[in-house]
């Protein structure tokens, strides 16, 4: 696979992106629990029928997630490409990294619990 400093075009940045998308999809397990989550999430947003602020806090909480996973998968990339042996360091690189995507989804966890709980306990528990 070659690779280019610069995206010659702005249909190749997608393409990059789009790529690297699918990679995090194909190669990290977690991606398709967050996968399923957010999946799960939007429709428990539409069965609802969440605000415009619901949503957004829904969606800040949501990319919060996978931005980590991207990162932290981009993070473990760098990491093997520059210390291809096991190295004390690089494991740490690696688990911080990991430490990141378990933090940022216990916060996505807690606020759909904040959003979306009135709206369960009100289907599972009518006044």
């Amino acid at each position: 696979m070659s690779y280019q400093r610069r995206a010659r075009s702005r249909l190749a940045s997608f393409r990059y992106a789009f790529s690297g998308w699918w990679y995090v999809l194909r190669t990290q397990r977690n991606a398709w629990i967050h996968t399923a989550a957010s999946l799960g999430v939007m429709a428990a947003g539409v069965h609802f029928r969440l605000d415009r602020l619901e949503w957004a806090i829904m969606l800040l909480a949501m990319a919060l997630v996978w931005l980590a996973e991207f990162f932290n998968t981009a993070l473990e990339a760098v990491v093997d490409l520059a210390s291809p042996q096991l190295h004390p360091l690089a494991r740490v690189g690696k688990d911080v990294g990991a430490a990141a995507v378990l933090i940022a989804a216990g916060a996505a966890a807690l606020i759909g619990i904040m959003v979306l709980g009135p709206y369960m306990v009100a289907l599972l528990w009518p006044a």
